[in-house]
């Protein structure tokens, strides 16, 4: 399938834990055709187009070489930010969306969404969209849950926020540099969206594990896109 319209009528299903463990939701719901009132849940996109997503999460490391890899290599990444874990580091993000990276939503303070009521799950998913509207100039498409975690209530509320997609993955990049997966074949494939969270401080930095996904995906005969294109 080409890029626009893989959404409709697909089907994304997981079970995630952490922001690069698995687990999840128990539904495995399908993505929702225009004008449900439920944002789709993905974690890989249903492609043959030999390409994966680079995604990173938080917001926590803020290496200005990551910028100049971004920059050099013309990588479409999407950064999904925490408000409080960016605290005063906009500056930052701003000049990574100047080099072509986007900018998605991943709640005001990292709280963990699942079972919150639902006053509380917007005040997290439209406060932070609020907020990169006035620091970037447009709202997010694409949310990503704390740790993985969301139910129907999320989605709920994330579409009625201007969530086209609740964004998992399926691949993440540990501390340590190894891949690790939710489920099926444990290797990249077509359609696999990755996962980079902020880093323990004694792991790879950000800039060293994006290196070696590279290779990784060069070794598989893929090569990164830019997500939105294909949500």
């Amino acid at each position: 399938m080409r890029p626009r319209g893989l959404l409709a009528g697909a089907v994304a299903a997981v079970l995630l834990t952490g922001c690069a463990q698995a687990a999840g939701s128990s539904e495995r719901p399908p993505l929702r055709a225009p004008g449900a009132v439920l944002a789709p849940v993905v974690h890989r996109v249903p492609t043959d187009d030999k390409v994966v997503f680079l995604t990173y999460d938080d917001g926590a490391e803020q290496d200005p070489r990551f910028i100049d890899l971004v920059r050099e290599l013309r990588l479409p990444v999407a950064m999904f930010l925490t408000d409080s874990v960016v605290g005063p580091g906009y500056g930052h993000f701003a000049r990574l969306q100047a080099v072509g990276a986007s900018i998605q939503n991943h709640t005001l303070d990292h709280t963990t969404l699942r079972g919150l009521p639902h006053a509380g799950q917007r005040a997290e998913i439209c406060g932070q969209q609020n907020k990169l509207r006035a620091r970037f100039g447009a709202r997010p498409r694409l949310f990503r849950p704390p740790h993985g975690r969301y139910d129907t209530t999320t989605r709920r509320v994330a579409a009625g926020c201007g969530i086209s997609a609740v964004v998992l993955w399926r691949a993440s990049m540990e501390s340590d540099g190894e891949l690790t997966y939710t489920e099926g074949p444990r290797r990249l494939g077509p359609g696999d969206i990755v996962s980079l969270p902020s880093h323990d401080p004694t792991g790879l930095p950000l800039v060293e594990r994006t290196r070696r996904l590279l290779a990784e995906i060069r070794e598989r005969g893929l090569r990164p896109a830019r997500l939105e294109d294909y949500l």
